[in-house]
């Protein structure tokens, strides 16, 4: 599922903790990357959302530096 269906999604959902939750089922089903959930979560204003996950990759990885970033507020500690 890519940003454009998942947005056309959400505008079904009222309630902003529903939302959260529906974003959260396709992310532990496999059908959307972390990526995508905090690109949501920017766009919609989430704050203390994403729930921090268990670190699958390296700490070194950019997967994770760019995750923890988001998540912790280093904006522009990414170049």
């Amino acid at each position: 599922m890519n940003a454009d269906e998942m947005n056309w999604l959400l505008q079904t959902i009222e309630e902003p903790e529903a939302a959260k939750r529906f974003v959260q089922a396709q992310y532990e089903l496999g059908r959307v990357s972390y990526q995508l959930i905090v690109d949501l979560a920017r766009q919609r204003g989430w704050t203390e959302y994403p729930p921090v996950r268990v670190w699958t990759a390296p700490a070194t990885s950019l997967e994770y530096v760019t995750a923890h970033a988001v998540i912790f507020g280093a904006q522009g500690a990414i170049s």
